[in-house]
């Protein structure tokens, strides 16, 4: 097979061969054969694979010369006869064409004769490579159940090979092993379902074996294999099913609701949603609920409402599991659920939650107030025990009847009602079982006896006017009880005797209007009237009380009111809240506190004095909370000194010194010394250094005392700066300040060493 695969490559394979030559020429020096090779030959080497002549070859005379690809290493030209041979082994899969160019030359003269010739080299291709899957495992699925032919996945294969000889690329695929749910497609790679039953429940993943060969239907060729695996994923297939077909519980009768009782299971072999079961009770039911657990799928049985054994102590219930997306042919599944009840020692209970019951005031002891019923709720119908909880000091209960008494006479007004709380407590056999009991509340209101006399509201202590006429008003009195007041109680007023000057009217209201009855009243004479009013209540029987109104007889002022002896005698009364008091004497602590750190802190604080001596002048320095406030900060420099200097007007031109002076006023002594100029043009050096502070964000300010303390000094002028100089630092021309322009004449002014008549300051 592989020899035919050889002669048939030989036959349809071709050497191409363009000839060089000048514009205008036609050249038929050279012929050649169709020169190619197999690749992958193996020897022996050199093998000869053709010849190239050139009629300009003459033997002894020229030599043939070979260039291109390959050429001296793969390939070699005999110089004599013109046989070309390889001597390596050659792969189509690398190179599959040489290009080389043939050339005759003079063996004298060592020259090119005639024309160039180009011609290629073609590597003819063998079946030397296995087709190679795209990958080396395929993963594939399907829902399980799914219908015969239904397409798993497409697997694919590439052959290195040439496409055009022969079947070399044609790929075909094929199952290995005895797998009979799968079949693929033999050209196109498409593996499709074959067996139409398979259950996930039974067999959820299979791995295949395919095989992928070429040279087609041919026998022979190479192949190689991949693995695919193919998963089923669920379906609703599986309907959800009781493991028994009933479930019993027990549940004691003091379960409390909400509590749960016991758990059901239902099996499903799908998973994810399609296993996810809801539980129903068929019918619903009144005393119980049930609910889905989401991570176990357990249907949870919960109390719905309390549970009696003496009325019913079995319950015999139905449930039903269901998938919430049912298939088609889903059918639901069912199960019985008997729940007894357990029969609990259950404590009494009362006839009533509450009690209510009301007794007269001042009844004697061992009076009954009422009764209070409790049973035992059990089958042994227990005899009851009753004891007070609370209340013992006013009341006894019959501790077998249940029978309230009055242990004292009650008295409304110090308790008008009473709270207790009643115990019931089982006897069984003989014995009081304390630690099952129940407990009641009974409110006792204690009813209203007319027992207490009406009193008058307040001690009145009205004022008259000594000429107040007959009928004018002198107090309106009003009365209380101590016992209950409801609105059928009425009091009435009289006077206690018949000889007055005063009247009494009742209003109605349980309130009377005592008024002058003649007048003619005299301070001096009698100053004071008391007054008795009786008060008497409407109650059965009637009760009543006298009180006295003590009345003030006062000279009348212009108004015609009582006047002076009714200032005199308002009581001076004074209400100050204590409150306030503490607030007004903790803010006067806490300002003389604030006015003696104030007085402290002055005292404390230093005079900053700016020392001027006839010698020097220094700067006056303080400290500042802010930087340096530049040029404009005229608090701690006194700028006054440098103007007095500039006072004298600019310096005058230079020259010789006049052999008499005019009489002027002595100058100060120049602060600063002579310095010698520099030969720079300092006005550029400022400038620049200037703009190099000005675009440096790093540095910090110019106007501080740590950048005025180093201002200058790599100068020749040495620090500007006057902190910590004096007049006798430096001997030192300034001269050269007047050379600087117009920006530094106030400094030329200042510092200059020259008078304004030409004499020097320094002498």
């Amino acid at each position: 097979m592989l020899g035919a695969t050889c002669l048939l490559l030989a036959l349809v394979t071709t050497v191409s061969c363009v000839t060089q030559q000048p514009p205008n020429t036609v050249s038929e020096d050279w012929v050649w054969n169709n020169l190619h090779e197999f690749e992958n030959y193996e020897g022996p080497f050199p093998k000869n694979i053709g010849r190239i002549y050139s009629k300009l070859h003459k033997p002894g005379n020229t030599t043939y010369i070979l260039e291109g690809d390959g050429a001296g290493i793969l390939f070699k030209v005999n110089p004599n006869n013109g046989s070309i041979a390889v001597y390596r082994t050659l792969d189509r899969e690398e190179k599959t064409k040489y290009f080389l160019q043939a050339f005759v030359r003079s063996s004298i003269s060592k020259d090119i004769l005639g024309l160039a010739t180009n011609f290629t080299i073609s590597v003819s291709d063998i079946n030397d490579n296995a087709p190679k899957f795209t990958q080396e495992v395929f993963k594939g699925s399907i829902p399980e159940m799914s219908p015969n032919g239904t397409s798993v996945l497409k697997v694919t294969a590439h052959d290195a090979d040439d496409p055009t000889v022969g079947s070399h690329t044609k790929i075909t695929y094929q199952l290995l092993g005895k797998e009979q749910n799968f079949i693929i497609e033999t050209f196109s790679g498409i593996i499709r379902v074959k067996s139409p039953n398979m259950d996930r429940e039974q067999k959820k993943d299979y791995e295949v074996f395919v095989q992928a060969k070429d040279m087609g239907t041919q026998n022979g060729g190479f192949s190689s294999t991949a693995t695919v695996l193919i998963s089923l994923t669920d379906i609703n297939d599986n309907p959800p099913h009781f493991s028994h077909t009933q479930y019993k519980f027990n549940v004691s009768e003091d379960k409390i609701v909400g509590q749960e009782i016991g758990r059901v299971k239902a099996e499903d072999g799908d998973e994810g949603e399609n296993a996810r079961i809801i539980y129903t009770f068929i019918p619903n039911s009144n005393f119980f609920t049930i609910k889905t657990d989401a991570n176990t799928q357990e249907g949870v049985i919960t109390l719905k409402k309390p549970l009696d054994f003496e009325k019913l102590n079995r319950y015999k219930i139905e449930v039903e599991a269901d998938n919430p997306t049912p298939g088609s042919w889903m059918t639901k599944t069912k199960a019985e659920l008997l729940v007894t009840v357990l029969d609990v020692d259950e404590p009494p209970v009362f006839s009533h939650p509450f009690y209510s019951f009301s007794v007269s005031e001042n009844q004697p002891a061992d009076t009954q107030v009422g009764q209070v019923k409790a049973k035992d709720p059990d089958q042994a119908r227990n005899a009851i025990q009753y004891r007070l909880k609370t209340g013992g000091s006013f009341f006894r209960i019959a501790p077998d009847s249940g029978n309230i008494y009055t242990r004292v006479s009650l008295d409304r007004e110090t308790h008008a009602w009473h709270n207790i709380t009643v115990t019931a407590t089982e006897v069984s056999k003989g014995r009081v079982s304390l630690m099952i009991h129940s407990q009641a509340l009974v409110a006792i209101k204690v009813l209203d006896v007319n027992d207490n006399a009406p009193r008058l509201k307040e001690d009145y202590r009205p004022f008259i006017c000594e000429r107040q006429g007959p009928g004018s008003l002198v107090q309106v009195v009003a009365a209380v009880d101590d016992d209950e007041m409801t609105t059928a109680v009425r009091f009435h007023f009289s006077l206690g005797t018949r000889d007055s000057n005063f009247t009494l009217s009742n209003n109605g209201d349980n309130t009377a209007n005592v008024t002058v009855r003649l007048g003619g009243f005299n301070h001096k004479e009698q100053p004071r009237y008391r007054l008795p009013i009786v008060v008497s209540d409407n109650g059965r029987p009637s009760m009543s009380s006298t009180g006295s109104l003590d009345i003030t007889v006062c000279p009348c002022d212009q108004a015609g009111e009582a006047g002076d002896c009714r200032t005199l005698r308002q009581p001076l009364t004074s209400k100050v809240n204590l409150t306030v008091l503490l607030i007004s004497f903790l803010f006067i602590i806490i300002l003389i506190a604030i006015v003696v750190l104030i007085l402290y802190q002055k005292l404390q604080k230093k005079p900053v004095f700016a020392v001027m001596k006839p010698s020097e002048i220094q700067e006056q320095l303080v400290r500042y909370d802010e930087e340096g406030g530049g040029e404009m900060d005229t608090n701690s420099f006194d700028i006054s000194v440098l103007n007095s200097l500039r006072a004298r007007g600019p310096r005058g031109a230079r020259g010789p010194i006049p052999e008499t002076l005019p009489e002027v006023v002595p100058e100060p002594v120049p602060v600063y010394a002579r310095v010698r100029k520099p030969q720079a043009d300092m006005g550029c050096v400022v400038t620049m250094k200037k703009q190099e502070a000005d675009s440096d964000q790093d540095l910090l300010p110019y106007d501080t005392l740590h950048m005025f303390g180093e201002e200058g000094t790599n100068s020749v002028a040495d620090s500007l700066s006057s902190l910590g100089a004096s007049s006798a630092d430096s001997e030192q021309d300034y001269d050269f300040l007047s050379d600087w322009g117009p920006r530094f004449r106030m400094l030329a002014e200042l510092y200059g060493a020259e008078t304004p008549w030409g004499g020097s300051l320094e002498g």
